[in-house]
């Protein structure tokens, strides 16, 4: 564990209500599968022993049920201190419950979001509060025991280390406070080593300045404690000596007197140095007596007497972060508001949102250093500064002036809030369970009301004192009072203010509001009469009936509401902002039936094909999430005929019928993993259709001249150099390119001295058509011959794997062969050329050799075709047609290789983004003689690895989907490389080129992970010293890898320098020229072969 996140064995929440556990449990599991708990640790959430035990016993008996659950895990039938040896366990306390918030402040939301986490989820105090144990403060820590209170907000430096070297004992944190703040808290008095010699509470000055350090503050006690294993153990054995056994839910079962426990001043405390064994056991010291400590009593001082036989000798030192920031959560509103707020130089509040995982339909309404936080404003909600709004659903028109805390309320309220000012108040909505009943009730207060102060000795109510406030009402202190509640007594805690039930009226937020008097709607005698026939509680009998279960799903069902608002608004809006989070969330806590008709929803609305493209691939990640990594990859066929109807109807334009007919289908698929998984591919196959439709809308830029028919017999031939991506590659791959915006640097090379790439069609008399495909001379030729006579025999032509699939899908695109027509093929060819075509490819380069061969040999085969059979066009009706025709063949790919191999020298290809998707390029001059010096020191390298480029492909189109943050920085990153590396070649500079293609392939492996095999990587190492920059042509994955050498004509130093690397395989090294003549076409003659 040294210098690494812990990893948590086991982690205990202890809580006050027994009727939380089962909730609070729920909340650490969600968080477990979310992945924020490290590796599957033992999750317990422990109910205080009755008796308010204190701190310190609720630490002794959840000490003893980790070690109970960890000693039957080892197979243990009793508990056994052993287990502690190799564990790291971590305590957390929720402590009492907090006017604020009804499920505690450990689960009190703060204004954050995580982009970069893997789940979308709300962050609570508790969640940052484990970050910051699990990745600063508990980082490198050896096993033992971590206990943290939860009732603060607890900041510390990113880069925060503690040096754990020769540790023994029990560690407390402490961070720095001014001493006008620890009058109100703990602070620590330690020596230079940093060894506790006495801990005070709310003591006072002259007793703080002893604790005063070299940068002026004291070390405030922060509530977070480390036990050694030791230590640890020693603090367990306890348990068993009364009367530290009626701490733990043993000794009360068993009978045992309870008695209660701090773990500050009593645990803690007989452990420093400076505290007598007299004072300690009879508690004579200053703060004793006070705050979180025990009583006099006799049982008490046996206590604390066993406590020090026990633990005294044990070491008890002190880390002090100086950049630490800890804020108590204090019964105080404008406190509680203020740590909810952003604050200019607060560290804690610098990365708090205005606007956090909630839908404002006007965000221009929200002032600056308010915050809203897992709530839906629609319409024209105004939101003061200093004012904060949680877990809401309101509507306006509406205004909250400044200084208000909103909670728990629902659209309902919306309306009796326009009659009131809301400024400076606290309204809040809360589920409660009364006898069984689930009912919401309100409550209202002033945030500069002292909720503890009594009435009379300058207490407040909704910022005013009482007297005003019985004067504006009616209301009279018997109303809120018993007579046996002496007036020492009597304060808002204990007023009976808030209406519960009524005998024959619902009750809403207007039944409290009306306290706040209004110009609208001025207290009158019916609205005094309503609240006097109510049943009414104060917040002190009103905390015990809470329904936090209850409470924390209304919290999930309103953050799954505004999400489904947040995927509505990113979809149709062209956000790059990644829904994939949102996904695991809704598959992870069983929100993804509304989440899965969100998107069917938006799917069908949308008139872009892209954004129902991008719908439907969520659609497909959802259904993999739920899968839970189980049921195959989810890379795989989608042609099951279930699907069929809902890919007719796409393919027709239908977009809202095809996504009913998969919704419907759908349905039948949401059984098994296995199943889901399938259903996921056939998301992603009707995903392709919309791609295939978009890219489609680039045919516009295709245009073709008739041109006379060639002589019967005469061969057209079309000879193309290979392609090299020198950077930019990816951004030019749909839906990337109209989506973003792509940009590619090619250049067209002849390999060994030939163009590799080529076709060449005549037209035959038989009224048929012969296919004839070389390709590979490297592993070895093959060769595919086909005769095709029947339309049927063309029929396979969108399957890629299909022998002759590219030359088929050409003659169907050139409009040579019409698959629809009633004609039969014969009378197709005879009717309109006298005769058929022999088409003859060939390729010298081996399959995936990454240097663009498939689109260079569509150019090759169309541009052949189109002249065989009278037709004329561009090279950029030719850039576009392979576009097309790699749709239609349903390959897929981008434009880049067609650009590198069709248009001659040095280009750069660019697209806009948005539709018609254009490819505009652009020649790139250079200087004089720098081509000659390019071909000097430009090398090809065959490494013998085969690419898959299909799998790397669907990769790429599912993180982009999903808009993966490094995903989209990195398709910027590559069109910005591509315009850098245009200059260098401007510029004659092969330094800054080398620069460039190194740069290239960081981001290639930043897009398809896993596309550098380590016979590669070996390579690349060792030329590494010797090149200006290097990088694999295409996806990568395989085939070839070009250099540019430091050295001209330096490829039998290169040679030498892999001969003698191991593990490299079988390679070969390649000249290579810039083809400056580019792609032409030729009548030969006479018959020729490749």
């Amino acid at each position: 564990m040294a210098g690494g996140e812990v990893d948590w064995t086991v982690i205990v929440l202890t809580c006050q209500h027994k009727d939380s556990v089962f909730a609070f449990q729920k909340e650490l599991e969600i968080r477990r599968d979310r992945g924020s708990l490290g590796r599957q640790p033992i999750l317990l959430t422990v109910e205080d022993p009755k008796g308010q035990v204190g701190s310190g016993g609720a630490t002794l008996n959840a000490l003893l049920v980790a070690a109970e659950h960890l000693s039957a895990r080892a197979g243990y039938t009793v508990v056994t201190s052993d287990v502690l040896q190799k564990a790291w366990i971590l305590i957390l306390h929720m402590g009492r419950d907090f006017l604020f918030d009804d499920c505690s402040r450990a689960f009190t939301c703060l204004p954050l979001e995580e982009p970069a986490a893997p789940t979308e989820a709300l962050t609570c105090n508790l969640d940052s509060l484990l970050a910051t144990l699990m990745h600063q403060v508990c980082r490198g820590s050896p096993p033992g025991v971590w206990v943290s209170s939860t009732d603060m907000l607890l900041t510390v430096p990113t880069m925060t280390e503690i040096d754990w070297h020769g540790f023994q004992g029990v560690r407390v944190i402490a961070v720095p406070g001014s001493i006008s703040y620890a009058r109100q808290h703990g602070v620590y008095l330690a020596d230079t080593q940093g060894v506790v010699q006495d801990i005070f509470y709310q003591s006072p000055e002259d007793q703080l300045r002893q604790c005063v350090g070299p940068d002026g503050k004291v070390p405030l006690v922060c509530g977070v404690v480390f036990f050694s294993s030791e230590a640890a153990e020693q603090l367990l054995a306890t348990h068993v000596i009364p009367p530290l056994d009626a701490c733990t839910y043993m000794g009360l079962d068993s009978g045992a007197p309870a008695i209660q426990l701090s773990l500050f001043f009593d645990i803690l405390l007989c452990m420093a140095q400076g505290v007598s064994e007299e004072a300690f056991v009879k508690g004579q010291r200053p703060g004793m007596g006070s705050g979180d400590n025990v009583q006099e009593a006799g049982s008490e001082r046996s206590a604390r007497s066993v406590l020090w036989k026990a633990l005294h000798a044990v070491p008890l030192t002190m880390v002090y972060i100086p950049e630490g920031c800890y804020d108590y959560m204090t019964m105080s509103a404008s406190d509680h508001i203020r740590h909810l707020t952003p604050h200019p130089g607060n560290a804690r509040s610098r990365s708090f949102r205005k606007v956090a995982h909630s839908h404002v339909a006007e965000p221009q309404l929200l002032a600056e250093g308010c915050s809203v936080t897992n709530s839906l404003l629609e319409g024209a909600v105004k939101v003061g500064p200093g004012s904060v709004i949680q877990h809401c659903r309101l509507k306006g028109p509406l205004e909250i002036h400044t200084g208000c805390l909103l909670t728990g309320l629902d659209v309902a309220s919306s309306v009796a809030f326009r009659s009131y000012l809301l400024r400076d108040v606290v309204v809040q909505g809360h589920t409660v369970r009364l006898r069984g009943i689930p009912c919401k009730v309100f409550t209202l207060s002033g945030h500069r009301d002292d909720w503890q102060s009594v009435a009379e000795e300058g207490g407040t109510y909704l910022n005013r004192p009482w007297s005003e406030f019985f004067l504006r009402t009616g209301i009279r202190s018997h109303d809120l009072w018993s007579p046996d509640t002496p007036s020492s007594r009597r304060c808002l805690l204990n007023a009976r203010l808030f209406p519960v039930l009524h005998a024959s009226e619902p009750l809403g937020v207007g039944d409290v509001l009306w306290l706040l008097g209004s110009p609208l709607s001025p207290p009158g005698a019916e609205q005094l009469q309503r609240w006097r026939t109510s049943w009414r509680m104060s917040w002190e009998e009103l905390k015990g009936s809470l329904d936090q279960e209850a409470e924390l799903a209304a919290r999930r069902a309103t953050f799954f509401l505004q999400a489904q608002s947040k995927t509505k608004r990113v979809l149709m809006e062209h956000s790059n902002c990644s829904l994939l989070p949102l996904i695991r969330s809704t598959a992870l806590e069983g929100y993804h039936k509304a989440m899965l008709e969100t998107l069917d929803e938006v799917a069908s609305m949308a008139r872009d094909p892209g954004v129902a493209a991008r719908s439907l691939a969520c659609i497909a990640d959802l259904l993999g999430c739920l899968a839970k990594g189980e049921g195959g990859l989810r890379s795989g066929p989608a042609a099951n005929a279930a699907w069929a109807q809902a890919f007719q109807h796409l393919e027709k334009g239908d977009i809202p019928e095809g996504v009913k007919e998969l919704a419907k289908e759908r349905k039948k698929w949401l059984d098994r993993p296995v199943l889901l998984v399938r259903a996921a591919r056939h998301y992603e196959g009707a995903e392709q259709i919309l791609i295939r439709q978009a890219v489609m809308s680039s045919c516009q830029f295709i245009s073709l001249r008739l041109a006379t028919l060639p002589p019967m017999g005469r061969w057209l031939r079309a000879a193309c150099p290979a392609r090299i991506d020198l950077s930019g590659g990816w951004s030019d791959t749909p839906p990337i390119t109209y989506e973003h915006g792509g940009a590619v640097v090619d250049l067209a090379v002849l390999v060994d001295g030939h163009r590799p790439i080529g076709a060449q069609a005549r037209r035959i008399a038989e009224p048929e058509l012969r296919l004839i495909s070389r390709s590979g001379r490297l592993e070895g030729e093959m060769v595919v011959e086909l005769v095709c006579r029947d339309l049927e025999d063309l029929r396979d032509y969108c399957q890629p794997h299909a022998p002759g699939a590219l030359l088929k899908a050409a003659l169907i695109c050139t409009h040579i062969v019409d698959l629809a027509s009633q004609n039969s093929l014969r009378e197709q060819l005879m009717e309109h050329f006298g005769g058929g075509f022999e088409l003859r490819t060939w390729s010298r380069l081996p399959h995936g050799s990454g240097l663009g061969t498939s689109s260079i040999l569509a150019g090759a085969v169309m541009a052949s075709l189109y002249q065989a059979s009278g037709h004329s066009t561009s090279v950029e009706s030719l850039i576009h047609t392979v576009l097309h025709l790699e749709q239609v063949l349903t390959t897929g790919g981008g434009w880049q290789d067609q650009v590198g191999g069709l248009v001659p020298g040095l280009k750069i290809g660019r697209s806009k983004p948005q539709l018609p998707l254009k490819v505009e390029v652009e020649q790139i001059t250079v200087p004089e003689g720098f081509i000659h010096t390019l071909n000097e020191h430009l090398l090809l390298l065959y490494t013998g690895k085969t690419r898959l480029a299909r799998n790397l492909l669907q990769d790429v189109l599912r993180n982009w989907y999903a808009r993966l943050p490094t995903i989209v920085q990195n398709a910027s990153a590559l069109v910005n490389n591509a315009e850098e590396c245009a200059q260098a070649l401007q510029q004659g500079n092969l330094a800054l080129l080398g620069k460039c293609m190194n740069h290239y392939w960081l981001q290639k492996k930043n897009m398809a992970p896993g596309c550098e095999p380590l016979a590669v990587r070996r390579m690349m190492e060792v030329l590494q010293p010797h090149v200006y920059g290097q990088s694999m042509a295409g996806a990568g994955g395989g085939g070839f890898l070009y250099v540019l050498t430091k050295e001209p004509r330096n490829q039998e130093a290169l040679q030498r320098i892999l001969m003698e690397t191991e593990g490299l395989g079988n390679f070969s090294i390649h000249t290579v020229e810039v083809d400056t003549a580019g792609f032409q076409i030729q009548l030969l003659e006479e018959d020729w072969e490749p």
